[in-house]
């Protein structure tokens, strides 16, 4: 096993090699490297990561937030990964249910600072639920948004102190659908309604022609990113 001290090495010098690899080869390469101690992350918008992963880590565990937040079609794709797929669906759950973060802070405060609620519902319950594992896979991609850009297929999280796989990041939303047509990937209902990025109810909505991906989150503010990534 990969000491902890060599782990932002290991993860810089994997991001240059594994540039070019395909994701199967990516999943694979982090399957050998951190074996029960490497997860994914899922949002539930689709089901592509945990699809590509279910092929070469059997029973590879999938980690949810369920901030409270999210809309009925979100639950139901989890519920639907975890009935499909050959993994291990894993749900996290901030601290504090709605009623209680209303009673303590006010209610809607995602309309009065979506980051404080970002970080109680979110960013708190994955650091917390990332405890057990050195390495996790996202579904992050560079033409997703101009803060996106950048993202490494094998990237270190120094907050975090843990290696970040992004095995799609230099896909095109091109590649996703095509995958998701030849192998049937469960998709969030949703994005076949208007939306092209789903996050949490109350700020989400659908996006206007020749808006990117994510105009959809945190309309109306300076915000692009919820703090996960």
């Amino acid at each position: 096993m990969t000491h902890a001290t060599d782990l932002p090495r290991l993860a810089e010098r994997a991001g240059r090699d594994l540039e070019d690899a395909d994701p199967l080869d990516i999943l694979s390469w982090a399957a050998e490297t951190f074996g029960p101690r490497f997860c994914v992350t899922s949002s539930m918008e689709d089901a592509v990561v945990a699809h590509l992963a279910s092929r070469v880590i059997p029973g590879v565990d999938v980690v949810f937030l369920d901030t409270g937040y999210h809309f009925p079609e979100t639950i139901g794709t989890r519920d639907a990964v975890a009935a499909v797929l050959d993994v291990n669906v894993i749900t996290l759950t901030p601290r504090q249910t709605v009623a209680e973060q209303d009673a303590e802070y006010g209610p809607k405060l995602h309309d009065r600072d979506p980051d404080l609620c970002c970080a109680l519902r979110k960013v708190k319950p994955l650091e917390e639920g990332l405890t057990a594992y050195d390495a996790w896979a996202t579904g992050l991609r560079r033409d997703e948004s101009p803060t996106r850009a950048g993202t490494p297929v094998v990237g270190w999280d120094a907050r975090r102190r843990k290696v970040k796989v992004s095995p799609i990041a230099r896909w095109t939303q091109d590649d996703v659908d095509t995958y998701i047509t030849e192998h049937a990937v469960l998709t969030n209902p949703l994005l076949m309604d208007g939306y092209t990025s789903v996050g949490c109810a109350p700020c989400t909505r659908r996006v206007l022609a020749g808006d990117d991906a994510r105009a959809g989150r945190w309309a109306g503010f300076g915000k692009t990113e919820c703090g996960l990534h």
